[in-house]
């Protein structure tokens, strides 16, 4: 029915225990800062709505609530980088490690050296934000191929069912560029860009059983984030009881706060966990087939501009994942080359 061991997955979890705890720490940390900010500029505006009438001041307290936290977003925001390279490819780094049958340290050791993990095959976090841009960029235009396959087949029905199909490409989809990532540390790949490039291609071509084991784990992971978005309802509605104004909207969006927080602290990690199994038994022995990747140079540019970076590399123009490189040109290592 599925190509995962859910079993396995949550092993995973258990065995990578220190970074649950600090995915816990970084993503409640950031729901609570959305509260407080949040709750902080509802209770200006409503300090600020005194000087008028009721319908000033319930409207200043509105606004100020939006205001702290649109700014709690913008900060998060430019944030995404470093919580990308230091939460979620750390982790990804010391999970493809005990796939692979290694040994990782335990306690606050495991994020360090899934930090030094993460250096060796990307370098610095602004490069690997551009790779995962880049990456998402191509998995997009892979949906939309698997979209095209299926609307020329003769299903009664198919055009009235489409629109459902596409939303549920785009969630499935939604963790597959952590996956990709992925294979440049399980071949230990020197060239990212290269490595990239190959797992792209390798996705392409097993893109069935691949969104076949998808379907599963969304349904599973929103099955998840619905039931915790219902129970932090009685919590968050308490919270915002406390904000001066009774900011009415304040419970519903609080409660998704809290349920995403969830869902990336806990739940994402699951998910991963299942998608990792699914593309190392699906892709094991494999190598890229050069129609897909033929396609993938027609249908996406920022395929074709992986290519032009591994070649760059390759070349020494080019370090790790985009940064000046200083070293002689290294050829990558087997199994990680470009595709």
């Amino acid at each position: 029915m599925w190509d995962f061991s859910v079993g396995r997955a949550l092993g995973l979890m258990r065995q990578t225990a220190p970074f649950i705890v600090f995915r816990m720490l970084v993503y409640f940390g950031i729901a609570v800062a959305y509260v407080l900010v949040t709750g902080v500029g509802a209770g200006i505006g409503w300090g600020i709505g005194n000087f008028g009438d009721e319908g000033f001041r319930a409207g200043s307290t509105f606004w100020g609530g939006i205001a702290g936290f649109g700014l709690t977003a913008g900060v998060i925001y430019f944030l995404r980088e470093y919580i990308l390279y230091i939460v979620k490819a750390g982790h990804i780094a010391v999970m493809v490690e005990l796939l692979q049958g290694g040994t990782i340290p335990h306690g606050r050791g495991q994020i360090e050296h899934a930090r030094k993990e993460v250096t060796a095959r990307f370098g610095q976090a602004s490069a690997l934000f551009a790779l995962d841009q880049l990456i998402k960029g191509v998995i997009r235009a892979i949906t939309g191929l698997v979209r095209g396959l299926l609307s020329i087949l003769p299903i009664p029905g198919l055009r009235q069912i489409m629109g459902v199909v596409r939303a549920y490409l785009r969630v499935a989809v939604g963790l597959i560029d952590e996956v990709i990532l992925a294979h440049a540390m399980r071949t230990r790949s020197e060239n990212a860009w290269a490595s990239a490039r190959e797992a792209l291609v390798l996705y392409g071509q097993n893109a069935k059983p691949m969104l076949i084991n998808a379907a599963w784990i969304t349904a599973i992971v929103y099955l998840l984030s619905f039931f915790v978005f219902l129970i932090m309802l009685a919590p968050a509605a308490g919270i915002v009881y406390l904000i001066p104004g009774a900011w009415s909207a304040g419970g519903f969006v609080f409660a998704i706060i809290f349920a995403w927080a969830v869902k990336v602290a806990l739940i994402e990690p699951f998910a991963i966990a299942c998608l990792l199994q699914v593309f190392f038994k699906v892709t094991e022995g494999q190598t890229p087939d050069p129609e897909w990747e033929e396609r993938l140079n027609q249908a996406s540019d920022k395929f074709r501009k992986l290519g032009e970076r591994a070649m760059q590399y390759a070349g020494g123009g080019v370090g790790r994942a985009g940064q000046g490189a200083e070293a002689p040109p290294q050829q990558p290592r087997a199994g990680g080359g470009g595709a």
